[in-house]
């Protein structure tokens, strides 16, 4: 006799339940019971417990638990995108259910520099054009810290490389050090700029030494001491106030060398690897809210978004 094919209530049965895949998602991001729990306000145990049944139930261990945090598994990493891909479906059709994606609101999550630097001089313009836009938006300063599920749009920073997303490269930049001009005024080389305090971000993939390495005015002196800061928002403004030099690229610096405020020491720049890149559903997926501002920005961004 031919067997019947599962019902759907048995392949649902199947399914391990969405706290437990919650934990796993929350805990992989981290490689962190710990920062797990506080993300979705549980006790660390309860967390290791729900990770323990997962694999109980998947029959797969998706973490290697070490003294000093986690590891994936290659079961792990390979099912994190699923999982990603599942929840992030799941939060756009809550969104569209609960009125999240009414079409006249702009649900916009965007690099905090990004926010400051290159969209707020440039907001008024898009206002006025779209008057009946409501702007809702959120910053952050990496990929990662996505504050909101609601966010319809998106421009982060990173190397357009997101688990279940896929990105708009925006921006094709290259770094160059920015100064004060009282500052620019006692720098006429690389020794003299080796002179002043260094200010640069950690997490980038191109620092002070990328640029000395390839600048080339070989520096005789040793590379001082390097000051960092979390986000480009403060290391230009310790070089608006001329503490020092920062490394900087075209977005960020660009108005503030226009009006003066920074200026360039030296001419040498390096192509930049990173980039802004924008994230945004296509289709009947996105509202009218959204569609405005992509297209408005995509053009107020011009040819670099076509390289």
């Amino acid at each position: 006799m031919t067997a019947s094919p599962p019902t759907r209530k048995s392949a649902m049965a199947r399914l391990p339940p969405l706290n437990w895949l919650r934990a796993f998602e929350a805990s992989a991001r981290a490689l962190s019971f710990t920062a797990a729990a506080q993300e979705l306000n549980m006790t660390q145990s309860a967390v290791s417990q729900q990770i323990k049944s997962l694999e109980s139930a998947l029959g797969r261990l998706l973490f290697v638990r070490r003294v000093r945090g986690l590891e994936l598994t290659d079961e792990g990493r390979g099912y994190l995108p699923t999982v990603q891909a599942a929840f992030a479906m799941l939060e756009e059709g809550t969104s569209v259910l609960t009125g999240r994606n009414d079409p006249d609101v702009l649900e916009l999550h965007v690099n905090l520099s990004f926010a400051l630097f290159w969209l707020s001089p440039r907001l008024g313009r898009f206002m006025d054009e779209f008057p009946w836009v409501q702007l809702n938006v959120e910053t952050s300063i990496w990929a990662e810290e996505k504050p909101s599920a609601s966010a319809a749009v998106e421009i982060v920073f990173g190397q357009g490389k997101w688990e279940s997303r896929v990105g708009k490269r925006l921006t094709h930049d290259h770094i160059f050090p920015v100064c004060s001009p009282e500052v620019a005024a006692r720098i006429h080389s690389v020794d003299d700029l080796l002179q002043q305090r260094l200010f640069d971000l950690p997490g980038t993939l191109q620092s002070w030494d990328s640029w000395l390495e390839a600048v080339p005015d070989k520096p005789q002196r040793p590379v001082p001491m390097i000051h960092r800061a979390s986000t480009w928002a403060v290391s230009l403004a310790w070089a608006q106030n001329g503490l020092g030099v920062a490394l900087a690229h075209d977005t960020v610096a660009q108005d503030l060398i226009a009006s003066g405020r920074l200026v360039r020491p030296l001419p040498f720049a390096l192509p930049m690897k990173e980039a802004y890149f924008l994230i945004a559903p296509e289709g009947t997926r996105i509202n009218a809210a959204a569609l405005a501002f992509k297209g408005w920005l995509l053009r107020e961004m011009g040819p670099s978004t076509e390289a």
